[in-house]
């Protein structure tokens, strides 16, 4: 049997994942990996240590290259690990359609691990990247067109692995953010930093639930139980739509006010200078990657620090 990472659920085979289970996978190098040619073991080798630093841009490009040259030598480990690269972007743009045709590939040849990969894509086309079946080298990541770390993990690769035990958390925020005309993606992104998507987590500060309310905001948008999902998702998506209006879409400042009040915001007349407040904005955006969004200028009148054209 083949060196590999082992997944034991989707949640596992998350960007969050990817680094922890490298140092396992390595420690178990069975004979089978020995067996490999001394070019395809140097290779292998090579690519894995550049794996172990996946947020570095030119490490994981550079796994992604061994790893190219790895599966095109016929390993089926390579094949493999290369295909969780296109599935989470990481060292090669996200291309589901190749992370799939390298599944089926390393499937088909008995690796175990690459067919409970197959079960969380839909296979489109057997297709395999260029890299793979000529000299050629991959491509590189698309920078993203924010102010934010190309290899962030934005909301939609976190909920893609989000546990099946708390999926219906997604419906839920798109039943309720659709009605009150926010970006579902958005209401995901404040949940994931305030919650980690736990129904019954609760701050120091007596901040409650998905969305994290404390007393007096739940008391504010007449939320009687901040713990039952759907009130706290309520509660937290009028908030989110309040703040929207009184800072004309700006998702930074937004945030910031989620975070640390909207009175802090406009004493500083900006994100606060507190590394709470300024740790969270960056989280959020690196998980929303957008700077505005739509608002409805009738519900409130704007910050003072907002400046109105004209």
């Amino acid at each position: 049997m083949r060196c590999r990472i082992f997944f034991t659920s989707i949640g596992c085979a998350s960007i969050l994942a990817i680094e922890a289970n490298i140092a396992f996978a390595d420690a178990v190098i069975n004979a089978q990996e020995k067996l490999e040619p001394p070019k395809i073991q140097a290779i292998l080798m090579a690519a894995k240590n550049n794996e172990k630093n996946l947020s570095n841009l030119d490490a994981a490009w550079q796994a992604a290259s061994g790893y190219c040259e790895a599966s095109r030598l016929g390993s089926i480990e390579a094949q493999y690990r290369l295909g969780m690269l296109y599935r989470f972007g990481k060292g090669v743009p996200e291309n589901l359609a190749y992370s799939g045709a390298l599944f089926s590939l390393a499937s088909s040849q008995g690796h175990v691990d690459a067919t409970k990969m197959l079960d969380t894509i839909n296979l489109s086309s057997s297709e395999l990247p260029p890299c793979v079946i000529s000299e050629a080298l991959p491509e590189r990541p698309i920078a993203a067109s924010l102010n934010i770390p190309s290899d962030a993990i934005d909301i939609e690769r976190r909920i893609a692995v989000l546990s099946e035990a708390k999926r219906w958390i997604i419906d839920l925020v798109d039943t309720i953010a659709d009605r009150h005309q926010i970006d579902p993606k958005l209401v995901l992104a404040i949940i994931a930093v305030e919650s980690n998507f736990n129904v019954r987590a609760q701050s120091p500060k007596d901040a409650m639930g998905l969305m994290q309310l404390i007393p007096d905001t739940a008391d504010r948008f007449n939320i009687k139980n901040a713990f039952d999902a759907s009130q706290n998702i309520k509660g937290g998506v009028r908030y989110l739509r309040w703040l929207l209006s009184y800072y004309h879409g700006d998702i930074r400042l937004v945030a910031a006010a989620y975070n640390a009040g909207e009175k802090a915001v406009d004493r500083y007349k900006g994100i606060p200078p507190y590394p709470e407040t300024r740790k969270y904005v960056k989280r959020v955006m690196e998980l929303y990657q957008r700077q505005s969004h739509p608002y409805d200028e009738k519900i409130t009148d704007p910050s003072p620090i907002i400046i109105r054209p004209g």
